[in-house]
């Protein structure tokens, strides 16, 4: 279960979606809503049918369009409501039904609700149950575009998940067309991002703090008007003290009243209190035990073996295991390269991605992966946190990571928003064996030694 705590005047036990609906129609008229906006979700009904009464007949009917191959699986937990009891605008409902999206995920299901009426919410989920969603749908929500007005503006630590966040707008957003959405950050020459505020000017704005601070300084990014301020993977950008100043300027540079979310996987005690100096009476969700944060349906490994019989382990592996996809983590820029170049020698469809190469080819790289067009990647912790690819299965530590954190955020590559996937990590030297002791400990999860023989529809998706 989630724990919620804060904000006292939502603070209601729903028996029913029945009730959870009353009470939101209730809160919408509060504010002065329009619900003529919200009766039209009645011309969608057949399309979003109410799978508390038709659960057989869902599936079939809501896989997104026909012939689409990159359908996203619905996760259906505790809670077989549909994303239509959330009384969203019919145009996200389309898109929601587009994507192939089911049932909410039980963090959407605690989350939008609450966020769609504007509220302050920090949220810890474990990885890949659909915590982007939640602020891409409930912000698409609350928005009312006003030209040459930027009204919302997501923060993120990687050019790579700023990116892919900005994707999520855009598919969400398809049938909003008088909506745009950009995404800004270094390695791009800032005049072209000058020249696309001068011109087109966005209502949505994805971005580094970086690149963002630079450009509201210098006048060319206005903030005055936003009404939605996102800290993606929150707790990686608060931690870095260089990094929050600048999100604190940017931060003080937007009005006071707006709403604040914040998410992580990970959100440790000492930087909850950090996170809610930027928020009033903000709605906390956080898992209520650190055992729940590792994944649901993911298979975990280790292998011993010493440091000069990884890469023919690699090998053998490559060959011995089926899989969609596999990400390889390696701890360093060169090892990627190296790494990485050993694979295409031996004929393995590889590719790298890691901090020292080009903003464009990294972007290129990313995209190809996430395309299929690769089926390997080996890359560093540059792409350990959010980046989200639908067809990757399989995780190999090659390298152990440095931390339990940075585990769990490596290993949520496979295994996304509830389906299966297989972790196996390379055990070298003493440190190493910390490492996953401290897993064990933290996550209170048994992580067994590789079998010779693995059953291939423990992490096989059927």
């Amino acid at each position: 279960m989630i724990g919620v705590t804060g904000a006292a005047t939502l603070r209601v036990f729903y028996p029913s979606i029945s009730a959870l609906n009353t009470t939101l129609v209730y809160l919408l008229e509060e504010r002065g809503v329009v619900m003529g906006e919200v009766k039209d979700n009645d011309a969608y009904e057949e399309e979003l049918l109410d799978y508390e009464e038709e659960d057989e007949k869902a599936p079939e009917a809501i896989n997104g369009k026909p012939g689409s191959e990159t359908v996203k699986k619905g996760y259906v937990g505790i809670h077989s409501s549909g994303f239509r009891d959330f009384l969203l605008k019919p145009e996200l409902l389309r898109a929601i039904v587009d994507s192939g999206f089911e049932h909410p995920s039980e963090v959407q299901h605690e989350c939008i609700p609450q966020a769609i009426l504007g509220m302050d919410v920090i949220c810890q989920a474990k990885s890949g149950m659909g915590k982007t969603a939640v602020f891409v749908l409930s912000t698409l929500q609350q928005i009312e575009p006003v030209a040459g007005q930027v009204a919302a503006l997501v923060l993120c630590h990687t050019r790579e998940l700023a990116y892919q966040i900005c994707h999520e707008f855009e598919r969400f957003s398809r049938y909003l067309p008088d909506l745009k959405v950009a995404v800004f950050y270094g390695g791009v020459n800032i005049r072209t991002h000058k020249e696309l505020l001068k011109n087109e000017c966005p209502h949505i704005v994805v971005g580094t703090p970086g690149r963002i601070l630079g450009l509201a300084r210098d006048k060319d990014l206005g903030l005055k008007n936003v009404r939605h301020f996102i800290l993606d993977e929150c707790d990686k950008m608060l931690e870095s003290l260089d990094m929050r100043k600048d999100v604190q300027d940017i931060f003080k540079m937007t009005p006071h009243d707006k709403q604040v979310m914040m998410f992580s996987a990970t959100l440790s005690k000492e930087i909850r209190p950090v996170c809610k100096k930027f928020m009033q009476d903000p709605m906390e969700i956080y898992v209520d035990d650190e055992a729940k944060l590792t994944l649901h349906g993911l298979v975990q490994h280790y292998i011993k073996l010493g440091e000069m019989e990884k890469n023919r382990k690699l090998n053998d592996l490559l060959d011995a295991l089926d899989f969609n996809q596999v990400v390889i983590f390696v701890k360093s820029v060169s090892r990627a390269a190296e790494l990485n170049k050993l694979l295409v020698e031996c004929n393995f469809p590889s590719i790298c991605i890691h901090s020292g190469m080009s903003q464009e080819e990294r972007l290129t790289r990313y995209k190809g992966f996430k395309e299929g067009l690769k089926r390997i990647l080996v890359a560093t912790d540059l792409v350990g946190r959010g980046i989200d690819i639908e067809r990757v299965n399989i995780v190999i530590n090659y390298d152990m990571p440095d931390s339990a954190d940075t585990y769990l955020h490596r290993v949520g590559r496979a295994g996304r928003f509830g389906t299966k996937g297989l972790a196996i990590t390379f055990v070298s030297s003493a440190s190493d064996s910390d490492v996953l002791n401290q897993v064990q400990e933290r996550f209170e999860v048994d992580i067994k030694e590789l079998p010779e023989q693995i059953d291939t529809s423990t992490y096989m998706p059927a």
